[in-house]
């Protein structure tokens, strides 16, 4: 993959790996106190992405498609074959991408706030205004391309946002993995497209925490690692009752 960048990452652990993939403008320090702790039971490997954390921006854009191919190729070249796959927020996405395209990387799938179509959010990605003072010091804390860079890399998103074609559900089929929705019941995905993304999925479970928003890692840090490390290390049990399942 020619195209592709290579990602600076996190290693920590041991165990089988596990792949965690950051939400959008931030890395993997996101992961501090909350799924950090699963290294307890896995080798994890923390990449940032391209133009983000400490990982260099390229020149182009920086579209999911591309940052999907940048983490398949962590994962052949880094992990050294399939892995857990755990994608927050964008990052999601991300995941989501890599399950689709090269189903054979990924044994289980964990998708936390993600959205597969922009338009299930209350919000969109955009340049307008100052971005969050935070946001922008923690790039400019350990970002190779210095704070001022930070401006393009958020124009880069945006413009992606505005012009990546979004998924249909229909090609959710793809996904082979097993796999968990996870979100807040008061997130930034909305409620119907977390249910839609779920039943889009051919083998889905789906978990809504209450009173949670989009930064359910913050606020929910040992409720999120419990509910992901028990989808990671067991194994799907039947229901006495199955209702959408039955038709599987």
């Amino acid at each position: 993959m020619t195209d592709t960048v290579h990602m600076w990452h996190d290693e920590r652990g041991a165990g089988d790996p596990v792949v965690l993939l950051h939400g959008g403008l931030t890395d993997g320090r996101c992961f501090t106190g909350n799924l950090d702790g699963l290294a307890g039971t896995f080798t994890l490997y923390l990449p940032d992405r391209r133009g983000h954390g400490r990982t260099p921006d390229a020149p182009g854009p920086i579209t999911m498609e591309l940052m999907a191919r940048d983490t398949v190729d962590f994962l052949e070249r880094v992990v050294g074959g399939p892995s857990r796959l755990v994608g927050y927020s964008a990052g999601g996405t991300v995941a989501l991408l890599v399950a689709m395209r090269r189903p054979d990387l990924v044994e289980r799938l964990v998708l936390i706030s993600a959205a597969y179509d922009l338009d299930g959010m209350i919000y969109k990605p955009s340049a307008d205004g100052e971005p969050p003072a935070p946001v922008v010091d923690a790039y400019a804390e350990v970002s190779p391309d210095g704070r001022d860079h930070f401006p393009v890399v958020l124009r880069k998103i945006v413009d992606a946002a505005e012009t990546e074609p979004p998924l249909d559900p229909s090609e959710l089929r793809a996904v082979t993995a097993r796999t968990l929705v996870l979100a807040g019941d008061d997130d930034l995905v909305t409620l119907d497209h977390t249910v839609a993304f779920y039943r889009a999925l051919p083998n889905a479970e789906l978990a809504i925490l209450p009173n949670a928003s989009h930064l359910l890692l913050m606020e929910h840090p040992e409720t999120v690692r419990a509910v992901v490390r028990d989808f990671l290390t067991t194994d799907a049990a039947p229901t006495f009752m199955p209702i959408a399942r039955a038709a599987q």
